[in-house]
């Protein structure tokens, strides 16, 4: 049996080129995802500034997007063929190989870290795991901005992408995730739950949180 970061890997490599395709101008009809991402990056830089991780980047539309609102963002992503994509579409950036579950990033190091529906096929056993590394990644005073799909259920998928793939997708309560968060040592700074888009199946959710 396939373990689910195997399975996840394999899929994305399967995708990539055409996702980073698909996904490219994703955020051009999303205000208020937008808004979160902006929120964010003005906590940052109130906070002084400093480097900050785009963890599942993907083809790095969230990393690229984070420079122009002026921050100094780097991608990490398990995907190979995904960190590929980003690199080709943005050379001017970092883009690295990694998993969120054992990050090869300092203590107390980041200023800002995004998980931009990264942790979506994560089991949800597993969260604890991950809140616990990106608080240790953080500095104090750092902010951690997450987006996932609201619900309480796992969704399995065959295709997607006009390819074969093999994903398990999580949905998870708000107020689950917020309580992990502070398990975690993080604080909730704000929430955003808005409605699903016209080919979203679910409402989407938003936390921003701080490491105190």
């Amino acid at each position: 049996m396939t373990s689910h970061p195997d399975a996840t890997r394999a899929s994305y490599d399967t995708v990539a080129a055409d996702y980073a395709e698909l996904a490219e101008n994703e955020l051009d009809n999303k205000p208020l995802d937008r808004a979160m991402l902006a929120a964010f990056a003005e906590k940052v830089r109130a906070g002084g500034g400093g480097t900050v991780a785009d963890l599942g980047c993907g083809p790095g539309r969230v990393t690229v997007h984070l420079e122009r609102l002026g921050l100094d963002a780097f991608g990490v992503d398990l995907s190979p063929e995904m960190v590929a994509e980003a690199r080709r579409r943005h050379p001017r950036l970092r883009f690295e190989v990694g998993t969120m579950a054992g990050l090869d990033i300092k203590d107390d190091s980041l200023a800002g870290a995004i998980v931009w529906y990264s942790t979506v096929h994560t089991p949800p056993e597993e969260l604890p795991v991950f809140f616990e590394e990106f608080q240790r990644v953080l500095a104090p005073g750092g902010h951690l901005l997450l987006a996932f799909k609201v619900g309480d259920e796992r969704v399995h998928l065959e295709h997607g992408y006009g390819h074969d793939i093999d994903l398990d997708v999580y949905r998870f309560p708000p107020e689950r995730v917020v309580e992990l968060l502070r398990r975690a040592g993080l604080v909730e700074v704000a929430r955003l739950v808005r409605e699903a888009d016209e080919w979203e199946k679910t409402p989407q959710a938003f936390v921003l949180a701080r490491k105190p």
